[in-house]
């Protein structure tokens, strides 16, 4: 499966996608609570299931981190 790494830019978090290709994981997060499905986010952005599940399991494994503070 695909790997997915954190980069920042500008102050704006987002995450890597195979391919080059650059996008915040908010836009991922954000259509799928507007409605939009897997399949239709594949489509409108040009991705593919690999990616879309890499954004998801990077989330996943976020979430499980300790907040370092």
């Amino acid at each position: 499966m695909p790997g997915c790494r954190e980069h920042t830019r500008k102050g704006k978090r987002g995450v890597g996608l195979p391919g080059g290709t650059r996008m915040p994981v908010a836009t991922v997060f954000e259509n799928l609570e507007a409605g939009a499905s897997i399949e239709e986010i594949i489509e409108w952005f040009d991705l593919t299931r690999e990616q879309v599940t890499a954004v998801l399991d990077f989330a996943a494994r976020s979430l499980e981190t300790p907040a370092h503070r």
